[in-house]
């Protein structure tokens, strides 16, 4: 969930709201819910807490494959690093779940006063509305939070994996191997929201030894999600060819190895979390660091990954800054530069005390993936409704050369890189959605179990 003690803000914000909490006498305080899962802590009468967390219904799309991953990272970050995150007391299946509530996880609560977010959020920003960085922010207590996060970055980016995908207790919970599918946030997004059957993601056995078949299966599931998602997909024939055509151009270029990295492409691969973000990331009252919380969606991922730098560090994302993306850039790069500073800082630090390796700083790979824009081509990989804005914007001109105008119909020029054959497919498909449009038949899997 978004916040431990927290309930569900507005829903497009994505974040928790704080709820009011019963006595500490009481065994039990209001159910809580967040963005993915719903939960109750109980207070025992030694003064300890725990907190019991089910997935929610109709949010989450792979309840048992979600609860079971989350676990075996949560354990395994623990083990490997010292960054806090809640000591797991015990979890289970929809079967061994009371009342057949569905999969859960019984956790330490952590105390904390807020989040990270709420820590940087703009004074007087309605508690409903989506949060951004306080523009005013006391430069030390940015400094303080960055740097903290930062520590965090660093330990995960030293966690080095042979394969792609979603880590495994195994031997007897001794040991940890990447075993399944890498299941991501957009992998449940597109299923919840963009009608894409669970059957055309990778099986959940899929692991990638390089990263470009990986990029490749992402940007096959972009194809996949605009084929399969009804009714508003498209607004006409020219938005559904736009579309069609950026995202067959994307796979064209992950056939061709040009989104990943050469020196990168056979790993070693690093921990990734799709939901690492101030929100989830919980402080005390002197704002330092007490627990990271909510490791769903972690998987062994692409170097790309980690060296692309934090897109939270305004805390709100680029397609939802209010004055559009170009205008989350100019207010994100300053931020940039101080977060960097902080961490070549934190990675100096380490270095000195022989804890991190000169080849392993994240600055100047982070600074280079800014720079270079594989920043927006991870972006792209990983967001499926964000993705068509991202490679028209930022992309296009980068993997094929500036063309005017292609706001306007200029970028019909781009299917003169097709071959007729891949002519004709996208013709087929703009009739096929365009029909789509007009029936808006509803479309869903009634009888596919929520695995």
């Amino acid at each position: 969930m978004a916040h431990q003690a927290s309930q569900t803000r507005n829903p497009n914000r994505n974040r928790p709201l704080r709820c009011k909490v019963s006595p500490r006498n009481s065994s039990s305080r209001t159910p809580l819910t967040g963005a993915y899962n719903v939960a109750v802590v109980i207070d025992f009468s030694d003064d300890g807490s725990t907190l019991i967390r089910f997935p929610k219904p109709g949010k989450v799309m792979f309840p048992e494959e979600k609860v079971r991953n989350e676990v075996a990272v949560m354990r395994y970050v623990h083990a490997h690093t010292s960054i806090p995150v809640p000591f797991i007391l015990h979890w289970g299946t929809r079967e061994e779940s009371p009342c057949g509530l569905g999969p859960f996880i019984v956790m330490e609560y952590v105390e904390h006063a807020c989040d990270v977010s709420d820590a940087l959020n703009t004074p007087g920003i309605p508690y409903e509305e989506r949060p951004i960085l306080d523009p005013s922010i006391d430069g030390e207590k940015l400094r303080g939070l960055y740097g903290q996060v930062a520590d965090v970055l660093l330990q995960l980016s030293k966690l080095s994996f042979l394969k792609i995908g979603s880590l495994a207790q195994v031997d007897n919970g001794d040991t940890w191997r990447v075993t399944e599918r890498p299941l991501s946030s957009n992998m449940n997004e597109i299923v919840q929201l963009g009608t894409l059957p669970r059957s055309k993601l990778p099986d959940k056995s899929a692991t990638f030894k390089t990263s470009s078949s990986y990029l490749t299966t992402l940007a096959n599931m972009h194809l996949r999600h605009l084929t399969h998602q009804r009714n508003d997909a498209i607004d006409s024939s020219s938005d559904c060819r736009r579309k069609y055509i950026a995202r067959y151009l994307f796979w064209k270029l992950s056939l061709e190895g040009r989104l990943s990295h050469p020196d990168h492409n056979s790993g070693p691969f690093k921990l990734w979390c799709d939901d690492l973000r101030p929100a989830n990331m919980l402080v005390n009252s002197n704002l330092e660091l007490v627990a990271v919380i909510d490791w769903e969606f972690t998987y062994s991922a692409p170097v790309e990954f980690s060296h692309a730098p934090p897109w939270w560090l305004l805390i709100e994302q680029p397609e939802f800054w209010p004055r559009g993306i170009d205008e989350w850039i100019t207010a994100y790069e300053p931020r940039l530069q101080t977060f960097l500073a902080v961490l070549r800082e934190r990675e100096d630090a380490l270095i000195q005390e022989d804890r991190l390796g000169e080849e392993q700083r994240l600055s100047l790979p982070m600074r280079e993936s800014w720079d270079s824009g594989d920043f927006w081509v991870v972006y792209a990989a990983r967001k499926g409704f964000t993705f068509n804005a991202v490679f028209w914007k930022y992309l296009d001109s980068r993997f094929f050369g500036p063309v005017a105008g292609l706001d306007g119909d200029e970028w019909e020029r781009r299917a003169g890189l097709l071959d007729e054959e891949e002519i004709m497919e996208i013709d087929s498909f703009v009739e096929q959605k365009v029909e789509e449009l007009k029936t808006r038949v509803l479309a869903w899997e009634p009888e596919e179990q929520l695995g």
